[in-house]
């Protein structure tokens, strides 16, 4: 039976080795036994280039490439500066910010889910900015402390800055929502982003739609899971 996973925001860094050590386990267990696996970004805390030689991306690549299956990455905020050599190595796919999988007589989207959040003009004038290809080109360029050193900085300005937001800022916008189903003519959408994991109806779409969340790995494991009995939330410790 085709049975399909997505994960998203595991948030992997050096600081955090209990994360990293759940991640190898649900590579060996649970992605062993599906037919694709979907990592819908934030897969890393931070990312400031390929040629990062830090071991723990060498680790992963490793363990992600040892995979008997399909694996496809969608960049997330925090780790949109993954590039094809890092790609090349973990042997898997990039995808663009939103992509249509048809499987089992339906249509899913999926995406890293930040663009959804369009009531944080703040947040999105930044990723405006970061994702301008000057800027990135500029910045991968730039000494290796240098840029530790500015990513840095840039997390702890973003933590700060969280912290005085309304969290429904933070959260998707339903009118974001429907349009990109609408747009993409589908029935479900599976996204990460907002560490808020549920399954959500779009009752505006049809009575059968779904906006399924996946949770952030801070605490334990989650994934979402497609079958042809449809999704499935569920969640597992490390």
């Amino acid at each position: 039976m085709s049975r399909i996973l997505f994960i998203a925001d595991l948030h992997l860094c050096q600081e955090e080795p209990a994360i990293t050590a759940g991640f190898l386990n649900f590579l060996s267990h649970q992605a062993q036994h599906c037919s694709e696996l979907y990592i819908l970004g934030d897969l890393f805390e931070a990312w400031i280039g390929d040629d990062d030689p830090a071991p723990l991306h060498q680790r992963i690549a490793l363990a992600i490439a040892a995979l008997p299956i399909p694996v496809y990455f969608i960049h997330g905020n925090r780790d949109f500066l993954v590039g094809k050599r890092f790609a090349q190595q973990a042997n898997m796919q990039l995808l663009p910010e939103e992509v249509v999988l048809e499987r089992f007589g339906q249509r899913l989207v999926i995406m890293h889910g930040d663009t959804l959040c369009t009531d944080d003009i703040s947040y999105l004038k930044f990723r405006k900015k970061v994702h301008t290809p000057w800027i990135q080109w500029l910045f991968l360029r730039l000494p290796l402390k240098r840029r530790l050193k500015i990513a840095r900085n840039m997390r702890q300005s973003s933590q700060a800055a969280n912290q005085n937001k309304d969290m429904k800022v933070m959260d998707v916008n339903q009118d974001a929502v429907t349009e990109v189903l609408t747009r993409h003519q589908a029935t479900l959408l599976v996204h990460g982003h907002t560490h808020q994991p549920a399954i959500h109806p779009v009752t505006d779409i049809s009575p059968a739609a779904q906006r399924a969340v996946l949770g952030a790995w801070h605490k334990e494991g989650w994934m979402i899971e497609w079958t042809a009995e449809g999704l499935t939330l569920s969640h597992f410790p490390w």
